[in-house]
Order: C-alpha cells, then sequence, then structure tokens
C-alpha cells in the first residue's frame, strides 16, 4: 500500500504524523500541566493553613465535605498523570489499544470536571455551579473530546499507526 501511494505522490498515512503532532503535544503536555498547575495549589492548602480551617469543625469556612472533596481531588489527579504517562507509553509505542485509552481519558476527565463542580455546590449551593476557572477548564476539555476523539475513530492514520498489540 505504502509503495502504491508513492507512486502517486502522497505520504503513507502510517506513523506519528499529520494531526497526530497536535496529539502528541497533548499527551506530553497534561501530565505536565497537572504537575505544574494543579499540584502546587494542593500543596498551598497544607502549607498555608487552609487544610486546618477548612477541615476543623467550629471553624467559619468548615464543611464536612471539604476534606473527602479535596483528597479526592488530590487523588483523582494523581491517578490523571499516572494515566496520562501510560497513554503516553501507549501512543509512542504505537499500541493497538492507545484510541480507546485515550478517548477514556478524555472522557473520563469531562466527566470529572463536571462532578467535581458538582460537589463543590455542595459546599456553595449559592454560587454558580461553573466559576470562570471551571467553566474555562470544562469548555478546553469539551473542545478536546469534540476534536479528538472523532479524530481518533476516524482518521485512516491512527488506524494505520496503533496496531501493535500489547
Amino acid at each position: 500500500m505504502a509503495e502504491h501511494l508513492k507512486e502517486i505522490g502522497e505520504e503513507p498515512l502510517e506513523g506519528i504524523g499529520g494531526w497526530l503532532w497536535l496529539v502528541a503535544l497533548g499527551i506530553v503536555a497534561s501530565p505536565l500541566r497537572i504537575i505544574f498547575l494543579i499540584f502546587p495549589l494542593y500543596s498551598e492548602i497544607f502549607k498555608d493553613g487552609s487544610w486546618e480551617i477548612l477541615t476543623s469543625s467550629g471553624t467559619e469556612a468548615y464543611h464536612p465535605m471539604w476534606a473527602p472533596i479535596i483528597l479526592a481531588e488530590m487523588t483523582i489527579n494523581g491517578a490523571l498523570v499516572l494515566t496520562w504517562i501510560f497513554v503516553g507509553f501507549l501512543f509512542f509505542l504505537k499500541k493497538a489499544v492507545f484510541p480507546k485509552f485515550y478517548i477514556g481519558i478524555l472522557l473520563f476527565t469531562l466527566v470529572f470536571i463536571i462532578i467535581d463542580a458538582m460537589a463543590v455546590k455542595i459546599i456553595f449551593p449559592n454560587d454558580p455551579i461553573f466559576d470562570p476557572d471551571t467553566t474555562k477548564e470544562l469548555v478546553r476539555t469539551l473542545v478536546a473530546c469534540l476534536i479528538w476523539i472523532p479524530y481518533i475513530l476516524i482518521s485512516k492514520r491512527v488506524q494505520a499507526t496503533f496496531v501493535k498489540e500489547l
């Protein structure tokens, strides 16, 4: 097939090329983004005394849901970093299961943002469910899903590239 394409002057559609370079960039950037943007927020919560204020009954900011929400966010974001690294290995090793894992992590991230916002809404019932930062993350993730999931599902390059078994 590749020889036929060369004869008519077209590039073979296998391998990491074309739009897959943008997918690769997103895969590499995602765990780094979580590590450098999200984890420092958690670190600060414990350093500046916020954890005690939010999770100790009798303080003005206390709510019984703070501890489970913060701990769940930390755990899930840690798992997302590890999963993105795993997805990166699948991508660069061109494993056949890559498309499923990639689509799965995109959809999981979208659902996580929504569920996390609903959980925080329990603490702040009078605030909008999506603050500006959450809205920005939701829109960013939704756009990524709307662009990359169809691409992964219909791209001939994706089908020709990710063929190696585990």
